[in-house]
């Protein structure tokens, strides 16, 4: 009962992550546009079709290329393109067609957009098109530059401070940062604040992950970590619901972040993990959450920390004593990730991975635009296609293990990709079917790395080997958008030339990934280490790193927790 109700309102959080991560696709919207001009209108002509007000032709707007003539009230006939406007020398006569003399000027009226669709986006809002169109551009990788940092920063700070004060933080934050968006002033403002919420969201999904799998025992520890997921996936519905309901960008951005307040009002209930206390050699506050875990489940007699860690406190503490360059007084950075062979070849292969799921997850979705329909539904269903996914995932790790699980799925999606490339053209259900294999199996193996990671890793470096592996992920998020724009930058590369040359990045490196996954240890159903020691030994490498540490049976301990609780409550019964 304990551990479900810290289990729902921690992930219950995730959502808003997906929301976030996932709200300037129609934040961010590009309408329909054309130049502004001085005066009043009174008569619009667009191709064989004529109106007298300019919002009656955006429904038959079909290019960019496309141009509108208008003639003002003073007579003067104006053509309108995009990022220019033209006034014809000769206004006797009101055509769709001239060739006689014009007379260019640029924007300096400012622009009309097409509002049948939003009302207002941030792109409307500051006029982010043609010359300052590049700073549209940049929302989304400066939002994943901040998710970039976020995950290593408070991967790091959870394992100094705990992981209960980064989840306080990050879940205010959210809040917070997420009404203030709506009420920025200027397009500066509005990056610099989008970039704070992308650290504060980063970092609560990173410490989130090791949270939950710190509570959370052996034999439901798979299906709890891989659900984070699921509810990420259900934040990407949630925009795609509130965007269709709602037009205006900063009024949806309001409602997007409200779904965070229930949340914020109940976190600072949630305890510390008692895996971290006792990595901090904490063992009264440790045994406190043990003792209120007992009560919550309902048993009679809690376990003492003591008995399970088969040494008594007090020996533990004149170890201590005796002796100052212990753990404890050990800080711990990402240098500790590479402290022999075993665990830095361990760190390059996650890595890896984690870089590799990324990219092939955005990858993959270029294809996706070309589906057509409703842009609401079909995000709506990128988010409900993730939910099988993760279910045949936890099956198989449960069933198979966690590595061969995602070798096997590494090496599909590998072999997805190449044969992408030998499907012709004019086979378009086939293109579809085989992207959507693609993106389903490097999803499996995207999902399956955040749980495989956290078990690799011993408690005094597992927030940080968990945000080092995000901030891998973030790189290929960051890296992926470019790859999109890169055809509005080079003409000469045709888009189907860009998205077959970056699937077949994502297949060698997806072949690379699951070869070198074969050299990681398995850890279906062994317990979580504490130590650095721990981890390089379940590598079957007896080489240490350069440190002291406690017993090396104290994580190996915590998780007699869940059986010892279970005995306790079948004695109950």
């Amino acid at each position: 009962r304990f551990q479900a109700c810290v289990y729902f309102a921690s992930v219950f959080q995730a959502m808003s992550c997906g929301i976030h991560y996932l709200a300037s696709v129609f934040m961010a919207v590009t309408p329909n546009f054309v130049c502004g001009f001085p005066g009043n209108v009174s008569s619009v002509l667009f191709r064989n079709s004529s109106a007298s007000r300019i919002e009656d032709i955006w429904t038959l707007w079909t290019s960019t290329e496309n141009y509108i003539v208008l003639q003002l009230e003073n007579g003067d006939i104006w053509e309108l393109d995009q990022c220019s406007r033209s006034k014809r020398e000769d206004s006797l006569d009101l055509a769709y067609e001239y060739k006689g003399n014009k007379s260019v000027f640029p924007c300096s009226d400012g622009f009309l957009y097409d509002d049948t669709k939003w009302k207002s986006t941030v792109v409307t809002q500051w006029d982010l098109v043609c010359d300052r169109e590049w700073l549209a551009k940049l929302i989304q990788p400066t939002f994943m530059l901040g998710v970039l940092i976020g995950a290593v920063i408070f991967g790091d700070i959870a394992d100094r401070l705990g992981r209960q004060r980064v989840i306080w933080f990050t879940s205010a934050g959210q809040f917070v940062f997420g009404i203030a968006v709506a009420f920025t002033f200027d397009y500066y403002s509005f990056v610099i604040v989008r970039f704070l919420l992308a650290m504060v969201s980063s970092g609560y999904l990173v410490v989130a992950f090791v949270y939950v799998t710190e509570f959370v025992g052996i034999k439901a520890r798979t299906w709890a970590s891989m659900h984070v997921h699921a509810f990420f996936a259900m934040g990407i519905m949630v925009v795609a619901l509130v965007g269709f309901l709602v037009r205006t960008w900063w009024v949806y951005q309001i409602f997007l972040s409200i779904a965070t307040l229930p949340f914020v009002l109940c976190c600072w209930m949630l305890p510390e993990t008692p895996f971290w206390l006792l990595s901090e050699e904490r063992y009264e506050d440790a045994q406190k959450v043990i003792d209120t875990m007992a009560r919550w489940n309902k048993v009679s007699t809690a376990c003492k920390v003591s008995e399970l860690c088969s040494v008594q406190q007090d020996d533990l503490a004149s170890g201590r004593m005796g002796d100052d360059d212990t753990s404890s007084t050990k800080k711990h950075n990402i240098l500790d990730l590479f402290c022999n062979w075993q665990i830095a070849r361990r760190t390059i292969t996650v890595w890896l991975i984690w870089f590799t799921g990324s990219l092939g997850y955005y990858v993959f979705s270029l294809s996706s635009v070309s589906l057509g329909g409703n842009e609401y539904l079909n995000l709506f269903l990128i988010g409900a296609v993730e939910l099988p996914c993760y279910i045949i995932a936890c099956v198989a790790m449960d069933k198979l293990g966690r590595r061969n699980t995602l070798i096997p799925f590494l090496i599909l999606s590998a072999l997805i990709c190449v044969l992408i490339m030998f499907i012709p053209q004019d086979f378009n259900i086939l293109i579809i079917l085989a992207n959507m294999a693609g993106k389903f199996s490097i999803g499996v193996a995207f999902g399956l790395i955040y749980l495989y990671t956290a078990e690799l890793y011993p408690t005094i470096v597992r927030s940080l080997a968990v945000g080092s592996g995000s901030m891998m992920c973030r790189v290929g998020s960051v890296v992926a958008p470019f790859c999109v724009y890169l055809r509005s930058v080079w003409i000469f590369m045709p888009l189907v030339a860009t998205v077959y040359f970056f699937q077949l990045l994502v297949g060698i490196m997806a072949l690379l990934s699951g070869i070198l996954t074969i050299m990681l240890p398995e850890t279906l159903g062994k317990p979580l280490t504490n130590t650095l020691v721990e981890a390089t030994e379940m590598g079957r490498n007896k080489k240490s790193c350069s440190e002291k540490t406690p017993p090396a049976h104290t994580g190996a301990a915590l998780e007699k927790i869940e059986m010892f609780g279970q005995e306790r409550i079948s004695a109950d019964k």
